[in-house]
């Protein structure tokens, strides 16, 4: 996935401290969850992301497949 969009608002991206600590969170109290003003706003906000991460990703699918069409053509 490219840089510039990202698709993970609705869950934390975890350090790699925080990813050897959760083999020993039997209890789950390291989750955290991004928070939002009203409960439709995550959702409408992570549904945005992913439709954005969508078109970047056909955006530069197509730009590669551009890139290998024969120019005589």
């Amino acid at each position: 996935m490219s840089d510039g969009i990202r698709s993970t608002f609705l869950f934390a991206l975890s350090t790699w401290q925080e990813g050897v600590g959760r083999l020993v969170d039997f209890g789950d109290s390291l989750t955290e969850y991004s928070a939002a003003q009203a409960p439709g706003d995550a959702d409408a906000r992570a549904i945005a992301q992913d439709f954005l991460a969508v078109g970047e990703e056909l955006r530069v699918a197509l730009w590669r497949y551009s890139l290998m069409q024969d120019p005589k053509e």
